[in-house]
């Protein structure tokens, strides 16, 4: 009976132990002492090396920052321990260079404070179990940034998006040092080859709005500068203060003299960005037929080793899909013009489609590539150029054909019959180190036989991978003589197409440019950043089988989906299972053996 007794004694004293310590981790944690651990794949939760270097690389005092906040309600009182919690990451890995403080703007001094700083008063809602009536109040959710002379505000933080929040603020960062410190970043656009312009209103359809690639930069990321590259038939060079040059599609033949000229400028140790391949559909053409013409293009990349060939891959085996509403009911409609190129764990080496360790693709799951040529490396045109500096960064499925006629048809809903040999196509390339000229040493023009430093190329061979192909074929003319009248006409079902292609497809289309000025500039310690704005991956499904895209009808691709569809219901399902029922019985189960192995052991013990 004593023994028991002691023993109960022990035990209820080392629950006390225990419970103490919890007691004791729960205070830390209440006076901000913690530690956390980030297990996401994009480091959702920890502040990334890029955002610290770029603090610490600051000449100036220290970048301070007001947060303008409102409380109240749970959801904001949530969002603002959230952001407080980044603030202080920034702070902690600024080597002394970064401080804020967070101000609950209820004094009217704050609120004209927040007004001064230009940061919109706004109303937040949130809707309460218990009541019929949802709880709602005023206020700013805004940051104010100072770095030495220059000021700047993110006006509104909308608190049901935490995603993204090291993005905008670390990009209000850069662009306050850049322009206190005097960094320029300036990037070159060919012109004069009635190439698709970054300017042009082609995102959206215009009942949509009229933004364009170079309106979402200016407004967003201000610290890129573009400067027009006219080289008037050869006869001008490009600017050498310029850090790279970057071609869209044209839609008139370069010159030899012309090509020399951007080769000239690439021997100086430059990067080269090209997003255009053979496919040429007007704008405005709801026929969306296409003409092949790679329009001299191939001339210059085929000597970096890059060949573009003059083609169209049409892929079968994963497209763009849209869904439409038919006399049965919504339907999911493909396009497979329009090729869908996703990062698959399950396809690797030569068979991967999307390499998102490239820094333009970096931690982007898919893009949309859509009116794609076809790429073939020839490694012997670059020998000093190591293996792993020339590669594919992007492939179709093996599910493709190419298409070589003279036109191509290509308007949505089609009837496709494929002929030809299913293969897999490589659509983007890279290729970086010491290269050689594209077309030899030239005394006249000043060219050497290889580059001075090491130069970079990027080709993408989509003709409208920074336009929206629904948008550009199916908007109405222009009317300039109509000021602040949305044009008219246009094509009711190509802009009806034109919404979700541009819901689904544009954020990694803006994300993927957007770092490709980045790996231009040399400037991609902030990939990493970039990356968080996309939303956090689901679950990966390694067991499930690897597609073998050899379906040949509709009803075969429909059939894969439903076994996809079904093989990711079983493993949630399993994982449910293991969650809530498997590892809590197999910790009671635990509890239950230890209990029994020790009250055995105490029954066995006899006094001396």
């Amino acid at each position: 009976m004593e023994r028991k007794t002691r023993a109960a004694t022990e035990s209820g004293f080392l629950l006390l132990v225990i419970a103490a310590i919890l007691v004791a981790l729960n205070a830390l944690g209440a006076f901000g002492i913690s530690v956390r651990k980030d297990t996401t794949k994009s480091e959702k939760y920890t502040l990334s090396k890029g955002s610290a270097n770029l603090l610490r690389s600051m000449k100036k005092d220290k970048m301070k920052v007001d947060a303008y906040v409102t409380k109240g309600l749970p959801k904001l009182d949530a969002y603002v321990r959230d952001l407080r919690d980044l603030l202080v990451e920034y702070q902690n890995n600024s080597s002394g260079k970064f401080e804020f403080r967070i101000v609950e703007a209820k004094e009217e001094k704050d609120k004209e404070a927040a007004k001064e700083a230009q940061c919109q008063l706004q109303p937040f809602g949130e809707a309460r179990e218990d009541e019929d009536k949802a709880a709602v109040t005023q206020g700013y959710m805004c940051l104010v940034f100072n770095y030495g002379t220059e000021r700047d505000a993110i006006k509104f933080l909308p608190p049901e998006r935490t995603d993204g929040l090291e993005f905008w603020i670390t990009n209000k960062v850069r662009e306050l040092r850049d322009k206190g410190d005097g960094i320029k970043h300036k990037i070159g656009v060919l012109t004069g080859h009635d190439e698709i312009k970054l300017s042009d209103a082609n995102l959206v359809p215009h009942n949509m709005g009229r933004p364009s690639m170079q309106q979402i930069l200016s407004q967003n990321f201000q610290f890129y500068q573009f400067q027009d590259v006219d080289l008037k038939g050869g006869d001008a060079e490009i600017d050498d203060s310029l850090d790279g040059l970057l071609i869209t599609q044209p839609g008139k033949d370069l010159t030899e003299k012309e090509l020399k000229r951007i080769d000239q400028f690439m021997m100086r140790g430059k990067s080269l960005a090209v997003f255009a391949g053979a496919v040429n559909v007007k704008a405005g053409d709801a026929t969306m037929n296409a003409s092949l013409s790679t329009h001299g293009l191939e001339k210059l990349l085929e000597g970096y080793g890059i060949e573009l060939r003059k083609d169209v891959v049409i892929d079968f085996g994963r497209s763009f899909r849209v869904s439409v509403m038919t006399q049965g009911g919504i339907a999911s409609a493909r396009f497979p013009q329009l090729l869908d190129v996703q990062d698959d764990s399950r396809y690797t080496g030569d068979e991967q489609f999307l390499d998102t360790a490239f820094p333009v693709f970096f931690r982007i799951p898919a893009v949309v590539i859509p009116f794609a040529s076809s790429l073939v490396l020839h490694k012997e045109k670059q020998p000093e150029v190591p293996a792993d500096k020339f590669r594919v960064i992007a492939r179709s499925t093996p599910r493709s054909i190419r298409e070589t006629s003279d036109t191509v048809d290509l308007k949505p809903f089609r009837s496709w019959k494929p002929k030809g040999e299913w293969q897999q196509y490589a659509l983007g390339a890279t290729v970086e180190g010491t290269l050689k000229s594209a077309f030899g040493k030239n005394d006249e023009l000043n060219i050497p036989e290889k580059s001075a430093k090491p130069a970079r190329v990027f080709v993408l061979a989509s003709s409208q991978f920074l336009a929206n192909p629904f948008a550009r074929a199916g908007n109405g003319p222009e009317m300039p003589q109509m000021q602040g009248m949305p044009p008219m006409g246009g094509d009711e079902q190509l802009q009806q197409l034109a919404g979700p292609y541009a819901q689904q497809a544009l954020t990694q289309t803006i994300l993927a440019f957007k770092n490709t000025l980045d790996w231009i500039t040399g400037d991609t310690d902030l990939l990493a950043v970039s990356a968080k704005i996309l939303n956090e991956p689901g679950l990966s499904y390694g067991d499930t089988a690897k597609p073998t895209f050899n379906e040949e009808s509709e009803e075969q691709l429909k059939k894969r989906d439903d076994e996809l569809k079904a093989a990711k219901k079983k493993t949630q399902m399993w994982i449910e299972i293991t969650l809530i029922g498997i590892l809590p019985a197999i910790f009671i189960l635990f509890g239950l053996v230890r209990w029994r192995t020790r009250l055995s052991s105490r029954q066995k013990l006899s006094l001396a």
